[in-house]
């Protein structure tokens, strides 16, 4: 049989001569002979099936070390393994159009992402905020909706840490979508980095506010997954299978003399610096938040709050509320409440939410809360 010449060759598989070379040196594709003096490569026709097919894989997209799997195989199993393979590009593909739909809807301001069932979880919830018994303004703000929920205590006086919080709770409400669940961390990481920035250009733009500051907790659902980013002195607390557990870290300096074991959680109560925080959102660059990703379960309760709230009143009084009032919107009263009757000496702010998985009616977005 006469052997084909790399040229002729490679106009009848619709490979490149510059393919073939590629080819020859992977191992997929060795030509039948190679002249020693010229270095011409010579193929037999009937590589041209094989040739043909490595064409094909390729315009697939399928990466090399596949290609030369398949390949090797007998037709059966080479089908099998080429079905598996498309069968991952399709959950990729989609997994990138879900993630290409929630950026369209994030970045133009608008929910344009198909929802996955509903039933998966719903959140009830409540918010409540007061000035409390000594401040004259209200530096928290908060924000709920469906899918994220969020407490800021803004800091700087003069009006400053009421701007603060304001434009963190703001940069961070076009969350309130449908975020898939492996972006969950990425999508709360890069508002985070927003909202910073955003506190930046303020400062820049009008120096009266340089020191302004505020601290952030929020919660993003997608499905049962939950994304969890904090810094600062606000908390989130978990209500499962009757225990409350606090799941931030406080970034005081109390706090870290606490984890250094060189004061007791007794000394940490009257602590002079009890209030001086470590980290915030400043608009510096130098502080990034926590983040966790967690399990949300049908059931659990949640409640996201200022220090006004945790300061002033007992733990064990908060975790009463939270164990025993079921109405999101009354415990939420009961915990101002609380802080009230400890004589309330900052703002307060809590919202509480409760996770079910039956369809209810949902109540509309809560927008910034600020008195």
């Amino acid at each position: 049989m006469e052997l084909m010449t790399s040229g002729a060759f490679a106009r009848a598989s619709g490979l490149s001569r510059k393919a073939l070379r590629l080819y020859d040196e992977l191992g997929l594709l060795h030509p039948a002979r190679v002249d020693p003096a010229t270095s011409y490569r010579f193929y037999e026709p009937g590589q041209l099936e094989q040739a043909r097919l490595v064409a094909w894989l390729r315009r697939l997209g399928m990466p090399l070390a596949d290609i030369r799997a398949v390949s090797a195989r007998p037709p059966a199993e080479a089908a099998a393994e080429l079905a598996a393979y498309w069968a991952r590009v399709e959950a990729e593909t989609s997994a990138r159009r879900e993630l290409a739909v929630f950026l369209i809807g994030y970045l133009s301001g608008k929910d344009t992402a198909v929802h996955e069932d509903q039933e998966t979880l719903t959140v009830r919830y409540a918010v409540r905020s007061d000035t409390g018994l000594i401040r004259e303004g209200n530096e928290d703000a908060a924000y709920a909706g469906s899918r994220l929920l969020m407490v800021a205590d803004g800091m700087g006086g003069h009006a400053a840490g009421e701007v603060a919080s304001a434009a963190v709770i703001e940069a961070l409400r076009p969350l309130d979508t449908h975020v898939p669940g492996g972006e969950l961390l990425n999508a709360l990481d890069h508002a985070v980095r927003r909202a910073d920035k955003a506190l930046r250009d303020m400062v820049q733009a009008n120096p009266a506010l340089h020191g302004m500051g505020t601290t952030l907790t929020a919660l993003l659902w997608s499905g049962s997954q939950l994304g969890l980013a904090h810094i600062g002195d606000s908390r989130a607390y978990l209500v499962r299978d009757g225990e409350v557990f606090q799941i931030t870290q406080d970034h005081t300096l109390v706090q870290s003399l606490l984890d250094e074991g060189k004061i007791t959680a007794e000394e940490a109560a009257s602590h002079p610096q009890r209030l001086l925080l470590l980290r915030a959102l400043t608009g510096d660059h130098a502080s990034r938040p926590d983040l966790q990703l967690r399990q949300a379960r049908p059931g659990d309760r949640y409640l996201l709050c200022s220090d006004g709230l945790h300061v002033a009143a007992p733990a064990d009084a908060i975790a009463r509320v939270l164990l025993t009032v079921p109405d999101p919107d009354q415990a939420a009263a009961d915990l101002i409440t609380l802080a009230m009757d400890a004589g309330a000496p900052d703002n307060i702010t809590c919202i509480v939410a409760d996770l079910t998985t039956q369809p209810s009616q949902t109540p509309r977005p809560t927008p910034s809360v600020s008195h």
